[in-house]
């Protein structure tokens, strides 16, 4: 039975700050009831407006798309807010409420709230129904405020501005001024003859969502649920009420109730979904022709194709031979793109492609499936010649299945912009946005939002979300937890305050909690964005995003171009600048110019030695290439395929197979062509698609098609697929259970196979960072480093793998040094002071800027005077200090960091002095010269840790040398192996080295300290377990001198060794335990023992042996010259004399031995 009532206000999780009906759950609601319509009202925007249109009808709901709005102009004063509900009745309402809630969001945003000016909404009223607001309308505040007559007034008005179309609406909804406002509307509403509409501002679906409807507005405002001073804005009354309720609520006022469906009627909006629209492209004259779309696209893909084949075969004879095949695909593919319509998309996508790469954007070789079509590479779209390496077009755009062609499209990160910019430019900056996403509240973050506003400790929430797992590529809701981590069951099973935690953060869990912009989706429309979809822009930012997430404006007709920032671009770019300027002949210098088969850069590749280069850089990788020692771009891009979860069980067939210790089998003789390249391994989605066309008949179409379905892994569609398979096998002559056995084999790879258009473009990019790792060296850690800039670690490791290559680092310099890292010759770098923390771009142009106008600097002073201080602070100066880059003019970095204030005092006075036009200089007696630098503070230099300490600070690392330096020479006395001499042993080992990058993880056997340990010779991640960890809680820190004990495990799969410890001790302890005695020097007088004891005394641990004492004997030497004759005797001291050997001890023991000579003995 259809029910006589229509909710007409509903704000779902899209209204962000509040509402949390979900839509799927609330369209139910009312299809259960029986309602006829459902109206969407979130506030200031339409964000879930396509997936509740399409989830109303599939319901068989009727969907009425509407807003609520913020409106000024009819408030109580000027600038008095007030709200209204829109609903749309038609197409024009759709393109006026669009248009409205655009200009809001970009021109009028008022606190955060976006504001529509009551000129606007006379402007642009047709096509909407207005509701009056209840007690937040202009109206309904009047009233509630006892103004009568304006409230009357306002009514006028907007009954004036909607005839016919204007509802005075009434609320029932738990709040204390409901009833007064009812009745006074009711009574004004007679009074003007205006219709009355009874609402109800459904926030929640079910009466047991209140708590957690309020918890969410608790989150979006920063406030405690409990809190009793907080404004409670919502009743427990605001669920989702059947129409019986509805009917009995407003049982007094039977009119209110009948204009709900009344309402309904009036709105019919049908959008057109699923239409793609795409910008004219206006096309240039050919010959003083104009071409038609289609024609210019032939005609550009053609001209095209000839610099491609001109490129690819130098050779005229060579050229003629090949063309052939080449026109063939060309033709076939032309005619698909015409045939399905979408020439304008490899137009437009070909002109700003080619726009950027002739203005200096760096453009990537292609990603996705593009690069598989012949088009894409005659229009320069992508950089692969795809007949070349066997890229399929039907992959890309499938004759059989017409959906819209794809281009992902790398640019370097740095230009990015410029070319969204010239889009806007060609197409008008109205038809041009970027795209909404919407961000979710995931499990970890509703446990920590939803236990801030229950005001639980930050640590009982924090632990209780690390209980989730957290693993990259799978989401994992609050209910699977439970399910796959036992403590976390436990847990709940237990405590009270879990069970709470955890009830109220599943009901948020996955609701919508911010709205961002999607990475590198760009709109281009036919027209103006707004006749398909409103706009927003977030407070604060001056770039416009649809309202709508990426699915939803596909769905409308919007065509998405996909503009990606890849740094690998920016680096090679700035490779590439460095190579022009600093090598003669290489003016021309391209990467699409070099050779593919260079030995050098196999030989980087089978060493393993890729550290930064793009796709290989990781652990794993440089394992897997030093097994397999690729020889070939091929071997490059079938590792990149082979190098993720899946395909990786593959990896040890393919290496085998590729060094000849294992015979290549191929499922049958037919397919050898395609699977050769691959040793047998199907890795490709396109070896799959082309096995179903040579084994079964298919189509490459249809393969591509059978591919899909492959992945989708439906039965039913997968047993029509096998028969296809079947049948078409049969007719080439093979058995239905080979047939079957070679479906599976393709199914199973379906599952995972990689796209081998993507991959083969990504080895390419791989490729040409690898050429430069090996040619240009220098240049290539210049760029690296400059692009990695802020990130420290990212620099230190970069730094590390540049001095195994050879290369040499000039510190920092204020006198020499750029904002980047620059290559000096071809081994050695000068560091970039852009990399110190603190400084930034601003600060460090200011300090070239005054360098390139009056030369060097000649001091501190000097410095601070001539650079422009309103762009550079005391930090940015003491950063660049710490350093090192103020070594050149004075090594007391001590002494510089005492004089900053000093030299920032000076600087201000010569700068008042030079304005009063040096008042107080008397002639040219330089003496009297108020300009006159003073000294530097005196400061005692600091020692090798210190210094190296504060340089860490402002570099992230050790430049200027190692903190093992200071203890390498005694340390080797008795510990002999270094880190890079670790053999592969059961036994125990001894190392010792500087801990850092040391952090503590969960493992299955509890806590684990994982760190790496440098003793300069090289560097090994060591582990410690709980047991070491508890016992050494206070060595094991960053910057510790350590030595240890452990095993080596050695690195196997890929994996990299680890040192797994036993036994640690820090220098002092190490000196007792290997030290054999300290040799004091005496003459005559014998040294303080009982004093150093005391200041010193040995330590007593308590072991399973009993106690121990801790300490170092001490030997006086005595030696007795009188003449040619001498005496010398050693003198042992008791145990009373052991003391320990801390380097305080040590330095007191020299302060009294003669000559200073104490040393301890350890061999």
């Amino acid at each position: 039975m259809q029910s006589m009532f229509v909710h007409l206000r509903l704000h779902t999780e899209f209204s962000v700050v509040d509402g949390t009906n979900r839509i799927d759950e609330i369209v139910q609601a009312a299809a259960d009831d029986g309602q006829p319509a459902l109206a969407i009202t979130d506030l200031s925007n339409l964000f879930g407006a396509i997936k509740f249109y399409k989830a109303a009808r599939g319901a068989g709901v009727k969907p009425l798309i509407g807003t609520e709005i913020f409106l000024e102009g009819l408030g109580a004063d000027a600038g008095a807010l007030s709200r209204l509900v829109l609903l749309v009745q038609n197409r024009q309402g759709y393109l006026n409420l669009s248009e409205l809630l655009a200009r809001a969001w970009t021109q009028n945003v008022v606190k955060a709230l976006a504001v529509v000016k009551l000129a606007w909404l006379t402007e642009l009223g047709e096509g909407l129904i207005v509701l009056s607001g209840a007690q937040a309308g202009p109206v309904g505040q009047a009233l509630v405020q006892g103004d009568s007559s304006r409230a009357s007034a306002a009514a006028l008005q907007l009954a004036a501005l909607f005839p016919h179309r204007f509802y005075i609406e009434l609320q029932r909804a738990g709040r204390l001024d409901d009833e007064a406002h009812v009745v006074a509307a009711v009574q004004l509403a007679a009074s003007l003859k205006l219709p009355v509409v009874a609402t109800h501002p459904v926030q929640f679906t079910k009466e047991d969502d209140y708590e957690a409807h309020e918890a969410r507005v608790c989150i979006a405002e920063g406030e405690i649920l409990g809190n009793q001073r907080r404004a409670r804005k919502f009743t427990r009354e605001q669920y989702f009420k059947t129409a019986a309720q509805m009917q009995a609520l407003f049982a007094d006022v039977p009119s209110a109730v009948a204009n709900t469906l009344e309402i309904a009627r009036r709105c019919s909006l049908t959008l057109v979904l699923g239409k793609p629209q795409l910008p004219d492209f206006p096309t240039p004259e050919v010959q003083g022709r104009k071409l038609s779309p289609d024609d210019y696209f032939r005609h550009a893909s053609f001209e095209g194709l000839e610099q491609r084949l001109a490129h690819l075969y130098p050779d005229a004879a060579q050229r003629d031979r090949e063309r052939p095949r080449y026109v063939e695909r060309l033709e076939f593919e032309i005619d698909t793109i015409l045939k399905m319509g979408f020439p304008g998309y490899f137009l437009i996508v070909g002109d700003f492609i080619n726009w950027a790469k002739n203005n200096g954007c760096p453009v990537g070789p292609g990603r996705g499936s593009g690069a598989g079509s012949l088009v894409a590479y005659a229009l320069k779209i992508t950089d692969l010649d795809p007949l070349q390496y066997n890229l399929l077009f039907e992959r890309f755009l499938n004759p059989e299945r017409v959906s819209m062609p794809d281009f992902d499209i790398d640019f370097c990160q740095s230009n990015r912009d410029r070319v969204i910019d010239y889009v806007k430019l060609k197409y008008g900056k109205e038809a041009v946005s970027q795209i909404a996403t919407f961000g979710t509240m995931a499990a970890r973050a509703a446990i920590r939002d939803v236990g801030r506003v229950l005001d639980m400790s930050y640590t009982f929430c924090d632990g209780i979300s690390k209980l989730i797992p957290n693993k990259p590529g799978t989401h994992i809701t609050i209910d699977g937890a439970i399910k796959a981590e036992p403590i976390l069951a436990e847990r709940l099973d237990k405590e009270d305050e879990v069970k709470t935690l955890l009830a109220l953060a599943q009901k948020l869990e996955g609701m919508t909690r911010n709205v961002g912009m999607h990475a590198g989706g760009v709109l281009i429309a036919p027209s103006r964005l707004t006749d398909f979809c409103p706009l927003y822009q977030q407070p604060g930012s001056d770039s416009a995003v649809s309202q709508f997430d990426k699915d939803d404006v596909e769905a409308i007709g919007l065509v998405k171009f996909d503009f990606l920032g890849l740094a690998t671009l920016t680096i090679l770019e700035i490779a590439k600048d460095f190579i022009v300027k600093r090598h003669k002949g290489q003016e021309n210098f391209a990467y699409e110019n070099l050779p593919l088969g260079d030995p050098a850069v196999y030989r980087l590749f089978a060493e393993g030695k890729t550290e930064a280069v793009f796709q290989f850089e990781s652990r794993g990788m440089q394992g897997m290439l030093r097994d397999a020692k690729p020889t070939r771009l091929e071997d490059l891009i079938a590792m990149n395929a082979l190098y993720r979860p899946g395909p990786m069980d593959l990896i040890p067939t393919y290496i085998s197979r590729k060094q000849g210790k294992e015979p290549v089998v191929y499922p049958d003789p037919r397919v050898e062509a395609i699977l050769s390249e691959t040793y047998g391994v199907m890795i490709y989605q396109e070896q799959v698609m082309q096995m179903a066309q040579i084994l079964g008949g298919y189509s490459l179409g249809g393969a591509d098609l059978l591919r899909r379905a492959m992945g989708k892994k439906k039965a039913e569609e997968m047993a029509k697929h096998r028969q296809i398979f079947r049948d078409g096998a049969a007719q080439k002559g093979i058995a239905p259970d080979k047939a079957d056995a070679v479906f599976d084999d393709m199914e199973k790879f379906a599952g995972y196979g990689f796209n081998k258009s993507h991959s083969a473009a990504y080895a390419l990019l791989a490729y040409h960072t690898a050429w430069l790792k090996v040619h240009y060296t220098a240049e290539f850690f210049c760029a690296n480093m400059t692009v990695e800039m802020d990130d420290t670690d990212k620099l230190r490791v970069l730094h590390e793998d540049a001095l195994k290559m050879g290369m040499t680092f000039e510190a920092p310099d204020v006198n020499r040094g750029f904002h980047r890292f620059e290559p000096i010759s071809d081994t050695v770098i000068r560091y970039g002071l852009g990399a110190v923390k603190g400084t930034g771009q601003q600060a460090i142009d200011a300090i070239v800027a005054a360098r390139q106008e009056g030369g060097p600097f000649r001091s501190l002073f000097d410095f601070c005077v001539r650079v422009d201080r309103s762009k550079f602070n005391k930090r940015a100066l003491e950063a660049l200090i710490k350093a090192g880059a103020f070594d050149s003019l004075q090594l007391n970095r001590a002494s510089l960091i005492a004089s900053v204030d000093r030299a920032f005092d000076f600087a201000t006075a010569a700068q008042a002095n030079v304005n009063q036009g040096g008042l107080f200089d008397m002639g040219d007696d330089d003496h009297g010269s108020s300009t006159q630098e003073p000294d530097l503070v005196d400061a005692t230099p600091w020692g090798v840790k210190e210094r190296l300490t504060y340089e860490k600070t402002a570099i992230g690392f050790y430049l200027s040398g190692h903190l093992f330096d200071e203890v390498s020479h005694e340390v080797r006395q008795f510990i002999k192996r270094t880190v890079d001499e670790l053999i592969d042993s059961r036994e125990q080992q001894l190392i010792a080295g500087v801990v850092s990058d040391f952090r503590v993880i969960n493992s299955q056997r509890g806590k684990l300290a994982l760190f790496k340990l440098d003793d300069k010779s090289g560097a090994i991640e060591a582990t410690a377990d709980e047991a070491v960890l508890n016992t050494h809680r206070n060595l094991l820190k960053d910057d510790e001198v350590l030595i240890v004990s452990g095993r080596l495990q050695p690195g196997r799969g890929g994996f990299e060794p680890r040192f797994s410890i036993s036994q640690v001790w820090d220098l002092a302890t190490a000196r007792c335990r290997f030290g054999k005695f300290l040799r004091v020097a005496v003459n005559g007088k014998a040294p303080d023992i009982a004093r150093l004891v005391k200041d010193f005394p040995p330590r007593r641990e308590t072991t399973e042996q009993g106690e121990l004492l801790r300490g170092l004997g001490v030997r006086l030497s005595v030696r007795r010259q009188a003449g040619n004759t001498g005496a010398a005797a050693e003198l042992q001291l008791g145990d009373e004399a052991k003391f320990f050997p801390t380097d305080a001890a040590l330095a007191s023991w020299m302060a009294q031995a003669e000559q200073r000579q104490a040393a301890i003995v350890y061999d």
